[in-house]
């Protein structure tokens, strides 16, 4: 009559097979007078607890009336625990200040002197699994650093420091665009505005199966919904390969259908392309809503595994993270800072196409 599930989570990312033998065996032969209780910590966004969990929350976020089939989400966080609390002079410092903020702001989460202490002295032992063992919110639990994972710690810093938020279209500034391109696999196009030292993931928009007539009329309908102002679209270097059957480029094609001011990136390195962009994380910044999907394969974009040897490769895994990882990649290979102009001189800009 009981069914009690441990470490769900971990099953999912680690043996996927158990996973689904446990959804189609033991899950499915439960019924409605029986109870069943799955307790684990989150490990990553993928996989069946992932998605009971967010079924869950969104049940509860509507206050849908639950049947004896559908689950009941439980999130015990840190701060109700009344241990957690340390008195004493810590120095909190500037980004740990602004997670607590922003704690405050959007989740109505308001700490004592003494939690923080705690948590900021908690999260000096635990670094980058904080999230994972000790999360504020739900969606902290599955921001988890994921074993083999390029960016997890960037985008820790990303959330910690708010720069996921509402970022909306200034006018002033151009739009960029940048590709993933895929037919059978995802095709992902992501719309940034620099502005200042920030570059900014303001909109994004992603697809499969569909020809680039239907990505250009998706930009062309988008911008003018939108106010965007493009500026360069840029695109990877096989966009300049003719294709066999027709001897035409997909670069001569996109011309036809009307996109311009087409830039075609030069041929980098997977690795040398992953360290650039390490080193311009700093100035990401996302919008919350728009580019939640690019900001949750950031998380999860990760090496490959080797099953047989038990290491991983040194390559990164071709998932559907991979495409959209991959766009970003571009940005930081194409990508050049705007050098002010010194009077007298010519320009120093090493590229104009963010500013037209």
């Amino acid at each position: 009559q009981y069914l009690l599930i441990s470490e769900f989570g971990y099953i999912c990312r680690h043996s996927p097979d158990k996973a689904n033998e446990i959804m189609t065996g033991a899950l499915n032969s439960i019924d409605a007078n029986q109870l069943v209780v799955i307790e684990s910590t989150a490990k990553g966004r993928e996989g069946h607890f992932h998605n009971i969990v967010m079924t869950a929350d969104q049940m509860a976020k509507r206050r849908s009336k639950l049947t004896p089939l559908d689950w009941k989400l439980f999130f015990f966080p840190w701060y109700l625990d009344p241990s957690y609390s340390l008195v004493g002079d810590v120095v909190i410092g500037e980004e740990m200040r602004q997670y607590f903020k922003n704690l405050e702001d959007r989740y109505d989460i308001k700490l004592s002197t003494e939690q923080k202490n705690w948590y900021v002295k908690k999260k000096a032992t635990q670094g980058e699994n904080m999230f994972q063992e000790f999360p504020s919110t739900l969606e902290e639990c599955f921001q988890v650093s994921i074993e083999g994972a390029y960016y997890a710690k960037n985008m820790e810093q990303v959330y910690t420091q708010n720069r996921i938020v509402k970022l909306p279209h200034d006018p002033m500034y151009q739009v960029e665009t940048w590709w993933d391109l895929g037919m059978d696999d995802f095709n992902v196009i992501l719309l940034t505005q620099t502005i200042g030292p920030q570059i900014r993931f303001i909109d994004m928009y992603f697809n499969r199966g569909e020809n680039l007539g239907h990505y250009a009329k998706w930009l062309d309908e988008r911008g003018k919904e939108m106010g965007y102002r493009y500026g360069a679209h840029h695109l990877p270097h096989d966009v300049a390969v003719k294709e066999l059957g027709t001897g035409i480029s997909r670069q001569e094609t996109l011309w036809k259908l009307g996109l311009r001011n087409i830039l075609v990136g030069k041929k980098f390195g997977i690795n040398e392309g992953i360290d650039r962009v390490r080193m311009l994380f700093s100035r990401f910044y996302f919008d919350e809503q728009l580019t939640k999907r690019l900001t949750d394969s950031l998380f999860d974009y990760r090496k490959d595994f080797d099953a047989k040897m038990g290491v991983y490769k040194d390559k990164p895994r071709h998932d559907e993270h991979s495409h959209f990882a991959d766009p970003v990649r571009l940005l930081a290979c194409e990508w050049r800072e705007l050098i002010p102009e010194i009077p007298g001189q010519a320009s120093q800009a090493t590229s104009s196409s963010f500013f037209g």
